[in-house]
């Protein structure tokens, strides 16, 4: 038999334990506010058609060019206009894949060369997939948008853009 004091000792331990354990369980159903994440312009970005240089579409872009930029991209974004989207711009050109996981919009991947010529679309892309989306050659920038604009826009591989950063 445990002597009285070692038996207090084990329940104080075990009453300890179990309010430690009730207090987790409570923090881990509080639901913690987040407030969302807004669009900042940082520049303008013009599509040329790649035959004519006949102006094809001006944007208000935000830029990813940190690392930390452009692993985010636009992952928790809940919205973006149609006249938005976020342009990479790498230090490089290579081969690029980017993914949609924890993003829940759908978008149209441009991946654009460092001529600022577009080499290939990713057109309506799934949200929230893991899946890589290659460019499908080497990419020095990478233009995302709201899925179908590509489309609404006659954006073609072969086009090219201009890009613009704020002051």
């Amino acid at each position: 038999m445990l002597a009285k004091p070692l038996k207090q000792f084990y329940l104080l331990g075990f009453l300890l334990l179990s309010l430690v354990f009730v207090q987790c369980k409570e923090e881990s159903k509080q639901v913690l506010p987040t407030d969302e994440i807004k669009f900042t312009k940082e520049g303008s970005l013009s599509i040329r058609d790649g035959e004519t240089d006949r102006l094809l579409q001006q944007i208000t872009i935000e830029i990813a060019e940190t690392p930390y930029e452009r692993e985010t991209g636009l992952m928790y974004r809940k919205s973006m206009e149609e006249d938005q989207g976020m342009l990479f711009i790498f230090e490089d050109e290579q081969p690029r894949s980017f993914y949609m996981k924890n993003t829940i919009i759908p978008l149209d991947i441009l991946y654009i060369n460092g001529d600022l010529q577009i080499i290939s679309i990713a057109r309506n892309t799934e949200p929230l997939k893991t899946d890589g989306i290659p460019s499908g050659g080497p990419a020095r920038y990478v233009l995302e948008v709201k899925a179908g604009l590509s489309d609404q826009w006659g954006v073609r591989e072969g086009d090219k853009i201009e890009y613009r950063k704020s002051n």
